[in-house]
């Protein structure tokens, strides 16, 4: 059985990722990141059973660093709840300028599997994106937002809505609107006046 921790294995989802995230899970092969990984795809088949454990591990890779990457742009932005979404946003926007940004890998990955909704990629996302809103609703309530599962649902509606957008448009506007949309949602929620 393979060490799920080794050295090896990392090089291997480091390479995954790297190609996974820039052209899509479809359009790499296995031995293209046995190549990338300077391995031969004997030892990426020793590591990984197929395909699909490889594209779970690269998303499940994603999952933690994306979640903090988040909960420390809420964590250190000045004001309010509401100042705080914004934060969210703001980053999303600036990190979508980047000219190597591609969009949520999540939902990249679930559209490519839109047909195979058992996978254990789609499953990881699934559960990234529960882990978030779970994540959000409870930074929502420790700030007396009113009804922060509700709201956290909504956010991730925005969220997922702008990166959905970004895949059509390349416009990091739309990740700013959407923000500005979620301080409205909050602002609704603090001030407990109906949407």
């Amino acid at each position: 059985m393979p060490d799920t921790q080794s050295p090896t294995r990392k090089r291997i989802v480091d390479a995954a990722t790297r190609l996974f995230y820039a052209e899509g899970i479809g359009r790499v092969s296995v031995d293209a990141v046995a190549e990338e990984a300077g391995l031969t795809k004997r030892t990426l088949y020793y590591h990984f059973k197929s395909k699909d454990d490889l594209i779970a591990a690269y998303l499940d890779g994603r999952d933690q660093p994306n979640l903090k990457r988040m909960a420390g742009w809420f964590d250190a932005a000045e004001g309010g709840a509401d100042r705080k979404v914004e934060a969210i946003f703001t980053n999303l926007a600036r990190s979508a300028r980047h000219p190597k940004w591609k969009g949520c890998g999540f939902l990249r990955t679930a559209a490519e599997l839109a047909s195979m909704p058992g996978h254990p990629a789609v499953k990881v996302g699934a559960r990234h994106k529960l882990n978030f809103e779970t994540w959000l609703a409870g930074a929502l309530s420790d700030h007396g937002v009113g009804e922060p599962p509700a709201l956290a649902r909504e956010i991730v509606l925005l969220i997922d809505g702008c990166f959905s957008i970004m895949l059509i448009h390349r416009n990091p506007d739309y990740i700013e609107a959407a923000g500005r949309a979620a301080v409205t949602l909050v602002r609704a929620r603090i001030s407990g006046s109906p949407v």
